[in-house]
């Protein structure tokens, strides 16, 4: 369910929406948070001229969108009003209790960044980092009052406009991408795209305006002969839907295919939801039976998810009357997670009770807080930036250690990367690497599935201070740069051990 006007959602679309998201709720926690916003941010006004109350209406909405608990759609209704308004901590705690409070602090504290520049960049990723470590749903309120304000970014001035849509590119949807929230990310690229760089988004949206209708038009024909073959294979279908390709997304895509839409074969995508991982694939044996798939295109990212948790079948088939087609299968709670990612961890029950999934994210964000914790200054935590955006930012592969074991690394990692992920010590003993039963340099960089064996000589006392001019990770670089502390000691640690003076019985 969507509000008329996004940019302008009312109170009543809000409840209207939380009554379908959270059946049987009560949602007089929220009516009182709408209430109290409402009297706070009285008389307060956006850039476009319209009253402030809008934008937490907007938020709220986002955040019940997404089906998360009712405190943090509560807290989104709130996320303004210590900032904005003479509201005080203990009033709002006392009104709305410890949990909402402490989520509404967290969002001011993000929000208030006083640097400029590439110093505001790291302040912010700084902030966004901790807040993810401490609670991650405070980031999923920020993801929320990003998009809103990046929906209405006509109406501020121009001056502003770019550096609020570059640092949602360069930092928001980067980080909705590592949480596996999918449809947050494509939002935040396209809403930004647009201001940052207005040319090619333009060329896009006219190169889709002329492909997507007939596209649609071509799917859902597709979806009746798709779901007759799979009714009379007897596989349950949960659903079956179009998907559109983000127009940021499509944009990089083309710039890797010569600028040739031709080229591409997912500007659309047949998405098929079925109740369980065997539906799955006999779905995808039944798309397979009907129609050739594309050499090299089937991808099982259910037996082997992507780093950020995403999991699917794709496939690539020559449909009817030739067309070449994408289909996505997965099941209902692949999709959530795929959609919503860490955010769904923390969706609504009808029981109340969070979800006992697994967190897969925590871990980095732990390892994030940690490494900028270390830091003392913005001039430090620049000089480790870019080690921590290709670590955390960049696509990423999977590896195999010869007894199978999967190890994540960011796209071009080298062996000795991986012998660190394995131990510090199998990294500073680190002699030479084996790639698929190949012996291969150290720095030759990894590819998706490779089978790596690091081969150790204890002999070795430290690692090589070349390495630090190839290897991609911060565990990595961290590890070499303690061991080799100046190119005197690494001189030193090559040559032979000093002789023995010899002793007085000696002589």
């Amino acid at each position: 369910m969507e509000p008329k006007n996004p940019l302008k959602p009312t109170a009543d679309e809000l409840f209207a929406i939380a009554r379908k998201q959270y059946p049987g709720a009560d949602l007089s926690l929220l009516e009182r948070a709408y209430s109290f916003a409402a009297v706070a941010h009285d008389g307060r006004k956006r850039y476009s001229g319209d009253p402030y109350i809008i934008h937490p209406i907007a938020v709220a909405i986002s955040l019940a969108q997404m089906r998360l608990a009712l405190p943090v759609v509560v807290a989104g209704m709130l996320h303004d009003v210590l900032e904005d308004s003479p509201t005080s901590v203990e009033e709002l705690r006392a009104g709305f209790g410890g949990d909402v409070t402490q989520m509404v602090e967290s969002v001011t504290k993000l929000g208030t960044v006083k640097y400029r520049g590439v110093e505001r960049y790291a302040e912010n990723l700084r902030r966004m980092f901790l807040a993810m470590a401490q609670d991650v749903r405070v980031v999923f309120i920020k993801f929320a009052d990003r998009i809103h304000n990046l929906r209405t970014l006509d109406a501020v001035p121009e001056n502003k406009r770019r550096r609020i849509a570059l640092e949602s590119l360069e930092l928001y949807a980067p980080i909705a991408n590592r949480l596996s929230m999918g449809e947050i990310r494509g939002t935040i690229e396209d809403l930004s795209f647009r201001y940052i760089f207005p040319k090619e988004y333009e060329w896009v949206a006219g190169l889709v305006r002329g492909q997507l209708d007939q596209k649609q038009l071509y799917l859902e024909r597709l979806k009746t002969v798709v779901g007759k073959e799979l009714a009379r294979a007897g596989v349950p279908v949960d659903s079956m839907s179009g998907r559109t390709k983000h127009l940021y997304s499509l944009y990089k895509k083309l710039l890797r295919h010569d600028r040739d839409i031709t080229k591409i074969h997912d500007l659309v995508a047949l998405r098929i939801l079925v109740p369980t991982v065997s539906d799955c694939y006999a779905t995808l044996g039944v798309i397979h039976q009907r129609w050739k798939p594309l050499k090299g295109r089937i991808k099982d990212y259910i037996a082997q998810p992507k780093p950020n948790g995403y999991q699917s079948l794709h496939t690539t088939v020559f449909a009817e009357d030739g067309e070449i087609i994408e289909v996505q299968i997965r099941t209902v709670e692949m999709h959530e997670m795929n959609e919503y990612g860490a955010a769904a961890h923390w969706q609504y029950t009808e029981t109340g009770k969070r979800s006992r999934r697994p967190d897969k994210t925590l871990p980095w964000m732990n390892e994030i807080a940690k490494i900028q914790k270390e830091v003392g200054d913005h001039k430090e935590f620049l000089e480790k930036l870019e080690t921590l955006k290709l670590d955390v930012f960049t696509n990423r592969i999977f590896v195999f250690t010869p007894q199978g074991d999967v190890i994540d690394l960011p796209e071009d990692a080298t062996p000795v990367d991986f012998a660190y992920a394995i131990h510090t010590e199998v990294g500073n003993h680190c002699a030479g690497a084996r790639i698929n039963d190949e012996i291969a340099a150290l720095h030759r960089p990894l590819k998706n599935g490779d089978v790596v064996e690091i081969m150790t000589d204890k002999k070795r006392s430290r690692p090589s201070g070349d390495w630090l001019k190839f290897v991609k990770t911060h565990n990595a670089r961290s590890k070499i740069r303690d061991k080799v502390k100046s190119p005197a000691d690494w001189l030193l640690s090559l040559l032979p051990p000093a002789p023995k003076r010899p002793s007085r019985k000696d002589g």
